[in-house]
């Protein structure tokens, strides 16, 4: 039976070809193993320290886009004079624009191997765009504006999440992708708290109102993070100048032990399309979209968070403090449940165990109006964000080869998931409060779908492994290769 049916192994040998250890030391053009143990060390902290800067655009990422809500009731809608229905277009219309270009993005990224150039700059333009919100003096600028801003905000977290899969192991990669989607949990905690001390500081500041300053001030600060962050970020292993001979071999070597193959041209087939036909026309990606948008439904709650809090009957000062904790909460577990399952080399029990966690809370928050049950039911939503940490580092996991494909993987399953973020924006509407049964029962809804779907999705990876492991002792290899993480 040929491994050619099997998804993503067709590009992936059954594993190593059998070699006595007696006859070649893989690790002697490092200097011997433990030499290339402080050799990896160093090109880890080394990586890690520049990479960090993934967690600051995408906080700086999500305050741009999230900055017109902020200013809601401070002037914007008063000044652009909108409706309801029209502000609810402003805030859809930035995911038209963010779902179109994560396709053709990933696969420019992949393309040119320069993410140290590609992601900063199209950073400074949506942070221009952001600025120049501040002008629009009706809705049509307001829509224009909010449009292109998601057209080339849709850069950065596809391209992020490819890009550390380009540099970090399956052992590695968990941990790290906790680490940039801190960057969403900690903007959701604190963006509010910062556009608060903007909105109540600057009104009619050299003649402009509160809400204007608020995308001038945040747009600046985002032009000046990129252009920073061109001399920070790291390119792919094979194009990155910074590093020594020693050190791009070592990188490029860690990445064809943890697969069996080269991530560079090793798997390349076909021209420029080839990467976009195999994920096209792969089910197992679409299942998996589905999977996430079904979990980003349930997650809808964080837009409203505010109004939830708002609940347990505080002040609205208080309310708004009350945000943080939840979040920040969410932040812990996060790393604590991607490094354990990095250790574990797990990731399905790791992410169903804190989808039913934020079930729990779903009903919890259906169950009673009790300030203090109703508080630590928002706890337990906000963790579910952990859950989702772990599925998108099981998405590199699962499509790891050729990286063109994977490049278009990682867009296909963001992009789609941003329809959750539509759908469920119209499922927290004020008639349903303060219980907000319906919109609980949706998101158990949500969360129980990609519980299921997730599932599914284990199941096949088992069949894979299954096909690999037979293929290996068809051919007497002894030596385990490749299998996907289940």
């Amino acid at each position: 039976m040929s491994i050619s049916q099997y998804s993503d192994s067709a590009s992936l040998p059954a594993s190593k070809e059998h070699v006595d250890p007696e006859d070649i030391d893989p690790d002697a053009e490092f200097g011997g193993l433990e030499a290339r143990k402080e050799l990896e060390r160093k090109l880890l902290w080394k990586l890690d320290l520049r990479m960090s800067i993934l967690v600051v655009i995408y906080i700086l990422n999500y305050v741009d886009r999230n900055n017109a809500g902020a200013a809601r009731s401070r002037g914007l809608v008063a000044d652009l004079h909108l409706t309801d229905q029209q502000f609810a277009t402003l805030l859809s219309i930035l995911y038209v624009g963010y779902i179109i270009m994560q396709i053709p993005s990933n696969m420019f990224l992949n393309l040119t191997g320069k993410p140290s150039l590609y992601l900063p700059a199209c950073m400074a333009v949506w942070g221009m765009i952001s600025a120049l919100t501040g002008i629009t003096t009706n809705f049509t600028g307001a829509v224009i504006t909010r449009f292109f801003l998601g057209f080339v905000e849709a850069a950065f977290f596809p391209g992020a999440l490819f890009l550390i899969s380009k540099w970090y192991k399956r052992t590695e990669i968990g941990f790290r992708t906790a680490i940039l989607y801190c960057g969403n949990i900690i903007s959701n905690a604190f963006g509010a708290l910062i556009a608060s001390g903007i909105l109540g500081g600057m009104n009619n500041v050299l003649g402009h109102a509160a809400w204007r300053w608020l995308f001038y001030l945040e747009g600046a600060l985002t032009v000046f993070v990129a252009i920073c962050a061109i001399f920070i970020l790291p390119d792919f292993p094979a194009t990155t100048k910074w590093l020594s001979d020693d050190e791009r071999r070592l990188a490029l070597r860690r990445m064809e032990e943890d697969a069996g193959v080269g991530d560079q041209k090793e798997t390349e087939e076909g021209g420029l399309t080839h990467g976009l036909y195999l994920a096209v026309t792969d089910w197992t990606v679409w299942w998996f979209a589905m999977a996430v948008n079904a979990i980003v439904v349930s997650l809808s709650f964080n837009a409203y968070f505010p109004t939830l809090s708002a609940t347990l009957g505080y002040n609205p000062t208080v309310s708004l403090l009350l945000v943080a904790p939840p979040f920040i909460f969410a932040v812990i577990v996060a790393f604590c449940l991607c490094r354990h399952s990095d250790y574990k080399q797990e990731r399905f029990y790791h992410i169903i165990g804190s989808w039913i966690t934020g079930i729990i809370g779903f009903i919890l928050a259906i169950s009673t109006m009790n300030t203090a049950a109703r508080y630590v039911s928002l706890f337990l939503m906000a963790q579910t964000y952990a859950g989702l940490v772990v599925m998108l580092a099981w998405m590199n996991n699962s499509f790891p080869r050729p990286p063109s494909k994977r490049a278009v993987c990682v867009a296909i399953i963001n992009g789609f998931s941003q329809l959750g973020n539509v759908a469920g924006s119209y499922i927290w509407p004020l008639s349903w409060g303060p219980t907000y049964r319906y919109s609980y029962a949706i998101c158990i809804a949500g969360s129980g779908t990609a519980i299921i779907m997730a599932w599914v999705f284990k199941q096949h990876l088992i069949s894979l492994n299954k096909g690999l492991e037979r293929e290996e002792q068809e051919k007497g290899i002894k030596e385990k290769g490749f299998r996907y993480l289940l």
